[in-house]
């Protein structure tokens, strides 16, 4: 076997490799609910406008990515330093960006909205509480250099399940406003009972599955 087919062989394993797997990105684990309690300080109502939920979904030789939008939100701040927070997601906003067939869009959105996945005419909004934040020692820095500074646990629900999170974020807070961004995250829909395409749930989809991994990216503006 020459250099050349050898290569050509190497690409294609790592190609594979890459389709292979769900969204990368940190791993947030569902846990338990927490115990929502009261935060303290002035609260921040986030912009709407600059305020994006960024998702990806994957499946076998592919993925799927575009936004989602906040209904309402709201942080606490005191002494300069988040408390806590709220966030309403309008189930109802989810786009797609990547497929530029109007027809085969409209059909992928449509059955994200659908039973099978969020249920948008029952369920047409989801809920982040934030229960805890804890400024990080020691600041992580993402692949892309991003430095995060605190550490956000919260309440996730979506349809009629609740379940704990958490993720690191960039926070800063000046002149009345608040900014925070996080790199991508993943959690696991299935913790959601979001089952469709779900190899937890279904043996014998062979290649038609989807995974269970969501891979999630906030931006967030807040102000006073």
């Amino acid at each position: 076997m020459n250099h050349k087919i050898k290569l050509f062989f190497f690409v294609g394993f790592i190609l594979a490799a890459l389709v292979a797997c769900g969204p990368q990105g940190e791993k947030s684990a569902a846990g338990e609910a927490m115990t929502e309690g009261q935060t303290t300080g002035v609260a921040y109502n986030a912009d709407l406008t600059t305020s994006v939920i960024n998702w990806e979904g994957t499946k076998p030789g592919g993925s799927h990515y575009g936004t989602i939008r906040l209904k309402q939100g709201n942080l606490s701040v005191d002494d300069n330093e988040v408390t806590g927070g709220e966030f309403v997601i309008d189930m109802k906003s989810i786009v797609n960006i990547d497929l530029t067939d109007t027809a085969y869009n409209a059909k992928l959105i449509g059955h994200l909205m659908s039973p099978d996945f969020f249920a948008v005419d029952s369920f047409p909004t989801a809920r982040f509480k934030i229960t805890s934040v804890s400024k990080l020692q020691n600041p992580v820095k993402d692949a892309d250099g991003v430095g995060y500074t605190h550490a956000i646990t919260g309440n996730l629900s979506i349809k009629d399940v609740t379940k704990s999170i958490k993720f690191d974020a960039a926070i800063s807070v000046s002149d009345g406003k608040v900014v925070a961004s996080t790199g991508k995250f993943v959690i696991d829909r299935s913790a959601w009972n979001i089952k469709y395409g779900s190899r937890k749930f279904f043996d014998n989809l062979k290649d038609k599955f989807i995974y269970d991994e969501i891979g999630l990216k906030i931006q967030l503006t807040a102000v006073r």
